[in-house]
């Protein structure tokens, strides 16, 4: 079987914000505690934070951190993770129906942030609380010196503010599970003046207000057009969430779901356009797809502890999905999804980081190692910086329930102009053939092969344990050659290929 692709340096979808390799933590799980944050660890930094987990969220290279939330965030009281920490409260989180320490507030996640390297994303609580507690939360954070919060930070040891530049209004705010749920105008009242008084202390900031929590809610898309009617003129981006399962056991249509997700972000961007046209308006709201990952593999074992069974559990084993090789390859296919849709989606963020359905996980006391789907995130978030190059695609499909037709090679090309290379991602769906992939190169000179690794294996479900953190990895590809501005590479079934290309 074979595929031709066109690649013209010319072409470009454009220019990528590596913002959309970003990540989520939230207070749930062991997302932080004996996630990030573990004083007892053998590993531990002055701060607690473990350090083993530190080195492996380096090597993804995320940008930026969305905090504290999630559904954690609609009936968090920000105020009760700062000050001392023996004094901190311990509250009832009812998201999650677990006991909250408060050992870690936006001190601690600031300085953990500052340690990796990465930006914060910062959400405000809009369904138990509102717009003062959030301006309160926003001058406590931004705010020099010389007002009550501003100076309750200075005393509780944060000298100069954080400057945290994007905020999210809420979380979900559409969905029956979330403390505080409201209809679209109610939400999209309490958002637009929620900005409008964030904006008065900042006109800077970027504000992303939430869109719906899946395209299958009931309210889809007409939420949408309702909340952006409200918040066109003070939000810069709407949020998108989308989790992907595949309890049916079939790979077709579950490697078919990244063709799914971006007829969502298509009609989402449909939506943008009418209520912008609507208002003749010069501004574009961009999208911020802030949660997405596989989530399926751990929901029958959760069920006792989020229905209540447990009692109030600190920090409780939930949502710790093990992902295996299926798993990757649908994640390469998303990630591909979002370069390609890199001109309307600004910002995305895996869901989460560390044991929460996560690339990373922990064992408390023990070994951290990387998940399957640590392997492409970590590449595209690497090498995915730059421009989104658009391809001329001619691959033979299939049909799967969820999206029609399925081209079996799934692909997206970015060029870095200061690097001088072209970084391929590629993934071949078919579930028995290999497939000779033939790409040609326009207005690109003296090209070479610099790197080709590949993921893949005959189980389609091995995953990677503490006992076994190696089981699957990346390994050398085949050796590649470029003839006369051409390349051809042969991609295994079901298999996962990085190619860096060199001018």
């Amino acid at each position: 079987m074979d595929v031709v692709v066109t690649a013209n340096k010319n072409s470009v979808i454009s220019e990528i914000d590596q913002r959309i390799f970003g990540s989520f933590i939230e207070h749930m799980g062991r997302a932080i505690y004996s996630g990030i944050y573990e004083p007892e660890h053998p590993s531990a930094n002055i701060a607690g934070f473990r350090s083993d987990v530190i080195d492996l969220v380096k090597e993804l290279a995320v940008p930026v951190v969305r905090y504290p939330g999630g559904n954690f965030v609609s009936a968090y009281q920000w105020e009760d993770g700062i000050g001392p920490q023996a004094q901190r409260p311990v509250r009832l989180d009812l998201a999650w129906h677990s006991s909250e320490s408060n050992q870690v507030g936006i001190h601690e996640f600031a300085d953990w942030a500052q340690t990796v390297g990465c930006g914060m994303m910062l959400a405000v609580n809009l369904g138990s609380r509102g717009l003062t507690d959030a301006r309160n939360f926003l001058e406590y954070v931004n705010h020099p010196k010389g007002s009550y919060w501003s100076d309750l930070r200075r005393e509780n040891g944060q000298e100069q503010p954080w400057g945290v530049k994007t905020w999210c209004l809420g979380n979900e705010m559409d969905g029956p599970w979330q403390i505080g749920q409201k209809t679209a105008d109610e939400y999209g009242r309490i958002a637009a003046e929620t900005a409008k008084a964030m904006r008065a202390f900042d006109k800077s900031l970027e504000l992303v207000v939430c869109g719906s929590s899946s395209p299958d809610m009931p309210t889809f898309p007409s939420w949408e057009k309702t909340v952006l009617e409200h918040t066109y003129d003070v939000v810069d981006y709407i949020s998108l969430h989308m989790y992907f399962k595949n309890h049916e056991g079939h790979t077709g249509n579950y490697l078919a779901q990244s063709l799914k997700m971006e007829r969502y972000i298509d009609t989402v961007a449909s939506t943008i356009n009418y209520v912008k046209a609507q208002k003749h308006a010069d501004k574009q709201i961009y999208i911020s797809f802030d949660e997405w990952n596989v989530w399926y593999h751990s929901t029958e074992q959760d069920k006792q502890i989020l229905n209540g069974e447990q009692g109030w559990p600190h920090a409780p084993a939930i949502l710790e999905d093990i992902y295996n090789v299926e798993d990757a390859l649908l994640v390469a296919c998303l990630i591909n999804s979002f370069i390609r849709k890199s001109d309307i989606v600004k910002i995305a963020c895996l869901a989460q980081l560390v044991n929460v359905i996560a690339p990373i996980m922990t064992e408390k006391n023990g070994a951290a190692w990387r998940q399957t789907i640590f392997y492409p995130f970590m590449l595209a978030s690497r090498y995915g910086r730059g421009k989104a190059l658009k391809l001329d695609i001619n691959s033979p499909c299939y049909a799967a329930e969820c999206a029609g037709e399925v081209p079996y090679v799934d692909i997206s090309a970015v060029y870095n102009e200061q690097d001088k290379t072209i970084n391929l991602f590629i993934v071949n769906r078919h579930g028995s053939e290999a497939i000779s992939l033939r790409s040609t190169f326009n207005q690109f000179q003296n090209l070479q092969v610099c790197q080709h690794q590949t993921l893949n294996s005959a189980d389609l479900q091995s995953s990677n344990t503490s006992q076994f953190p190696e089981r699957i990895t990346l390994v050398q590809g085949e050796a590649l050659f470029i003839t006369d501005q051409e390349l051809t590479v042969c991609l295994a079934p079901l298999s996962y290929h990085f190619i860096q290309l060199k001018e």
